[in-house]
C-alpha cells in the first residue's frame, strides 16, 4: 500500500484524545507548539444537536429500548464497547479479561463516572507498606502541584477531611445527599464506614465564561451539552484549539504504528484513514502516545524495526507486563422504608453525593490493599429497557406474588426508588504474568495485528472481594435493608467482575528509573526513545483504589512541561 505524506511538520504528534492526551494538546499547544491529534474515532462534540443524547426521553431511543449497539445503553456516549466488530482481541488460556475501547473524540471521558481523587503519598509508595509490587520513582510531593492545577482549571467538588491518604484539594461545593444515600450513610456509619461527600469533576459553581454549571439532569454519561462535567474535547481540547490556533485533528484515524529514523529516533507515526482507508504518515519531532494503556502497547510492540526488533522501546521485554485493573464487585438491596415514596424530582448530578474511601488498616486484613465503597439509586427517570420485578420485594414482605393491570402498576409506584446498590473498587497487585501481547495469528479489518490477553485474578483480589461483600451485608443489615441476591462464594471468585470490566486498565508501560525493568522514567520519557513520551495509565506503577484519571491528568500536564524544557534546550 503507497503511504500518503503529510506535508506538515509538527512539533508534537499526539495518539489519542482521552484524559492525557486532551490535557498534552492543552498545555502544548498553548505553549506555542504545533500539535497533532491523531484519534481512532469520529469528532465528537456534545453540544452539537446532531450528535447530543442529553435531555432526550426514552422513548426516544431508536430501538424503543430493544437492545443497542451500545456498551451503556443507546444514550450513552460511548462509541465502542469492550466488544468492537472488526476490531477483535484474544485470550490466552482461561484469561477473561474484557478490554473497553471508547472510539470517539475525547475517548472514554465523556461517558465515565467523573471520580476525581487523588492518589495519595502511601499510593506511590505501597511496597515500603506491604513489599508487593514496586515503589513509583516519583512522590505524591512530585505531583501535588498538578493536581491542584488539575483542580482548578477542570474543577472538582468535595470537601476538605484531612484524611491521611485522600489528599484534600481545591473544591467546589458538593451537592446535598439524596434520601438513599442518607441511608447509605445510616448504616455504613453504624458498620464503622468511613462517609464524606464525593469528588466529581462536574460544576456545581461557574469557573470561567466557556463552561456551564451542572442544572442537576442526572445525565452525565451523556456527556454535557454545556460542558459542566469533564470531558477531554470540551474542556482541553476545544479550549486549545480557540485560545492558540494550533491543533489540527485527525480523526477516524487508526495509528499502525510509531515510525523511526535510522539511529531508531521517532520521526512521527503512520496510521489508516478509516474512511478511505489509505494509509498515512504523520511526522512530528516528538510523539506523545496517550492511546490507553493497552492501545499504547500494541501500537509499540507493532512499531518493530532494525533497532527495535522487539517493539519500540522494548529493550526491557516490559511493555505490556504489569497490566492490572481495579477490581469490582457489586450488591443490592432493598430498602423497606423508602417505599410509597411521593413523586418528585430527587435533583442531583449524573453519580454519587457520598462515597466512602478506603477506612482500613490491612496490616489487620488478610489481603494487602484496599477499596472504596460507591453508592447508587434513587428516583432517576426510568431509563430505557430497565425493568424489575415487583414480585421479587412482594415476598420479603409476605405480600401476594403476582398480578397485572392496576395491581402491577401501583406496585411499580409503591417499590419504586426503594432499591439500592453498593459498588466496590479496588486495587490490585501489579503482576509480571499478567500482560497482553501481539496476537501473531490475528489482525484487524485496517490488517493491525491485534492483541490477546493473558490475566488472572490472585487470591489477594478474591479476598478482598469476599471482604466487600461482608461490609455490603453489614451495612444493608444497619441501614434497615434486605440484602438482595446470594453472596458470591468461591466458585464465582466471591463476586470479582472479570478484569477490565472497571476500565481502569494501567500498568502496561510502566515507570522507573531502571531501563532494564520499566519502559519510561519518572516524566514518561520511553528509556530507550527519548523523544517519545506515554501519557495515559501505561506508566502506571500501581493502580490505588482510587480511579486513574486525575493521576493521568496531572502527569501528563508534569510531562508536557518537561517537553516544552526539553525542546527549548533542543535536549530532544
Amino acid at each position: 500500500m503507497q503511504i500518503i505524506e503529510n506535508p506538515t511538520q509538527y512539533d508534537v504528534v499526539i495518539v489519542g484524545s482521552g484524559a492525557g492526551g486532551g490535557m498534552a494538546t492543552k498545555i502544548l499547544a498553548e505553549a506555542g507548539l504545533k500539535v497533532a491529534v491523531i484519534e481512532a474515532g469520529p469528532f465528537f462534540d456534545p453540544a452539537n444537536p446532531e450528535q447530543q443524547t442529553q435531555l432526550k426521553w426514552p422513548y426516544e431511543s431508536p430501538r424503543r429500548g430493544a437492545g443497542s449497539t451500545r456498551a451503556f445503553g443507546e444514550f450513552d456516549m460511548a462509541y465502542g464497547g469492550w466488544e468492537i466488530e472488526g476490531e477483535p482481541y484474544n485470550q490466552i488460556g482461561n484469561s477473561k479479561f474484557d478490554w473497553f475501547r471508547s472510539r470517539m473524540l475525547g475517548g472514554r471521558t465523556n461517558h465515565w463516572g467523573r471520580i476525581s481523587l487523588r492518589f495519595g503519598p502511601r499510593d506511590f509508595k505501597s511496597k515500603d507498606r506491604d513489599g508487593l509490587g514496586e515503589n513509583w520513582p516519583i512522590s505524591y510531593e512530585d505531583i501535588k502541584p498538578y493536581y491542584d492545577k488539575v483542580d482548578q482549571l477542570i474543577g472538582v467538588f468535595g470537601s476538605k477531611e484531612d484524611l491521611p491518604n485522600e489528599p484534600d484539594g481545591y473544591f467546589l461545593p458538593p451537592p446535598k445527599p439524596r434520601l438513599h444515600e442518607l441511608y447509605y450513610k445510616k448504616g455504613a456509619e453504624k458498620t464503622g464506614v468511613k462517609v464524606i461527600p464525593s469528588r466529581l469533576s462536574i460544576l456545581t459553581k461557574r469557573i470561567n465564561n466557556e463552561r456551564g454549571v451542572c442544572f442537576y439532569c442526572r445525565q452525565c454519561s451523556r456527556s454535557c451539552s454545556v460542558y459542566a462535567d469533564f470531558s477531554s474535547g470540551s474542556c482541553l481540547i476545544f479550549p486549545a484549539q480557540k485560545s492558540k490556533g494550533q491543533v489540527d485533528l485527525y480523526v477516524n484515524s487508526m495509528v499502525r504504528e510509531v515510525t523511526v529514523n535510522d539511529q531508531g529516533k521517532a520521526t512521527g507515526v503512520l496510521y489508516i484513514n478509516k474512511e478511505d482507508r489509505q494509509e498515512y504518515r504523520v511526522t512530528g519531532k516528538v510523539v506523545v502516545l496517550a492511546a490507553s494503556a493497552c492501545s499504547t502497547a500494541r501500537i509499540l510492540l507493532n512499531s518493530k524495526s532494525a533497532m527495535h526488533p522487539n517493539g519500540l522501546g522494548n529493550s526491557s521485554g516490559m511493555i505490556g507486563h504489569y497490566l492490572h485493573d481495579s477490581t469490582g464487585t457489586d450488591r443490592m438491596a432493598f430498602v423497606p422504608e423508602m417505599m410509597n415514596r411521593k413523586r418528585y424530582n430527587e435533583d442531583g448530578v449524573g453519580g454519587m453525593h457520598l462515597y466512602s474511601p478506603w477506612w482500613l488498616d490491612n496490616k489487620k486484613l488478610d489481603f494487602p490493599r484496599g477499596y472504596h465503597i460507591e453508592v447508587w439509586g434513587g428516583m432517576g427517570m426510568p431509563s430505557y429497557g430497565t425493568a424489575f420485578n415487583p414480585n421479587d420485594l412482594n415476598k420479603y414482605l409476605g405480600l401476594t406474588v403476582g398480578g397485572y393491570g392496576n395491581g402491577l402498576r401501583e406496585d411499580v409506584k409503591k417499590f419504586y426508588g426503594s432499591v439500592m446498590g453498593m459498588s466496590g473498587r479496588g486495587e490490585s497487585i501489579a503482576r509480571y504474568e499478567n500482560y497482553c501481547e501481539i496476537d501473531p495469528t490475528a489482525v484487524d479489518e485496517f490488517g493491525i495485528p491485534v492483541l490477546r490477553f493473558n490475566y488472572q485474578w490472585s487470591d489477594y483480589e478474591r479476598k478482598q472481594s469476599r471482604h466487600m461483600h461482608d461490609t455490603f451485608e453489614e451495612i444493608i443489615h444497619n441501614m434497615g435493608g434486605i440484602v438482595l441476591g446470594e453472596k458470591p462464594g468461591a466458585d464465582k471468585d466471591y463476586g470479582l467482575l472479570n478484569p477490565g470490566r472497571i476500565i481502569h486498565e494501567v500498568g502496561t508501560t510502566r515507570m522507573g528509573s531502571n531501563p532494564d525493568t520499566s519502559v519510561v522514567n519518572e516524566f514518561e520519557q520511553m528509556h530507550d526513545v527519548k523523544n517519545v513520551f506515554i501519557a495515559d495509565a501505561g506508566p502506571f506503577v500501581s493502580q490505588a483504589d482510587k480511579n486513574p484519571t486525575w493521576t493521568i491528568l496531572a502527569l501528563a500536564w508534569r510531562t508536557s512541561d518537561f517537553i516544552i524544557d526539553a525542546l527549548k534546550k533542543q535536549n530532544i
